[in-house]
């Protein structure tokens, strides 16, 4: 198998996995998340980057009109078919990004956060949807031959590297969303019972949480230069010129 096929395997075993009863609680969960983050984003264009061929609409309320999704997926919502490490937006052009996912199964990580902070203008702000590693989703990759399935050998990257990441880029952190403490089994997952787990987590143990959404705002420094106020120095009035004799006759009358 070639590199093209061995990532349309991926990318098909992916959006399948969350066409699963499992896969579309998760993304349901995180609409609800993203309705409330996106009500307080600005600007004349929102773009979506990611994976997810299905992702439910959360923008109803959101005061950007201006929706576009770009991802690798050739269907009637996807306006624009690109690679997320590669997208082909003018640089300084949206006013907010969101990557569901995205950074949990790019081939690079860094360098979506590299053409999320080229595209973004100042004062932008990026949305960032990603599976917590130090949770029981986490902890769910560990189990035998789990790494070989998706989307458990996604990357699964921090909520502290992101933000390390981040701040490299120039970004700030502004807020941080923690949803899914229930356990990652079919069943246990969607019994109704855990909805009370998720309420008592959300106050004790939100750092184990298995979905995380961050909220980051890119920060330009404007560095003015001050400008050396260059004065011409006054030169001294010229005094006048008396003959050398006339100089010592003058001291001889003094004396």
């Amino acid at each position: 198998m070639n590199a093209a096929d061995e990532y349309l395997h991926q990318f098909e075993a992916l959006n399948r996995w969350f066409e699963t009863d499992m896969g579309k609680m998760v993304l349901e969960h995180e609409r609800e998340v993203l309705q409330q983050v996106v009500e307080g984003l600005f600007g004349y264009y929102l773009l979506e980057l990611g994976w997810l061929c299905d992702m439910p609409s959360y923008t109803q309320a959101s005061p950007i009109r201006g929706f576009y999704r770009i991802n690798p997926c050739h269907d009637a919502e996807s306006q624009l078919v690109a690679m997320p490490e590669a997208v082909p937006i003018a640089t300084d052009s949206v006013d907010a990004v969101v990557l569901p996912h995205t950074l949990d199964f790019a081939d690079d990580p860094r360098q979506v956060l590299r053409e999320v902070e080229r595209i973004l203008i100042p004062e932008g702000r990026v949305v960032i949807v990603g599976f917590n590693p130090y949770s029981l989703w986490g902890l769910r990759r560990r189990l035998p031959g789990a790494s070989q399935r998706l989307p458990w050998r996604g990357h699964f990257i921090s909520w502290g590297r992101v933000q390390d990441w981040l701040s490299l880029l120039g970004f700030d952190i502004e807020q941080t969303r923690n949803l899914l403490f229930r356990p990652p089994w079919k069943k246990a997952f969607l019994h109704r019972r855990f909805h009370r787990l998720d309420r008592i987590a959300q106050r004790y143990l939100a750092g184990f949480a298995g979905v995380y959404v961050l909220v980051a705002v890119k920060r330009v420094s404007t560095l003015t230069p001050v400008g050396l106020r260059w004065k011409l120095r006054r030169r001294p009035a010229r005094a006048p010129v008396q003959p050398v004799a006339n100089c010592v006759r003058a001291q001889k009358n003094d004396g």
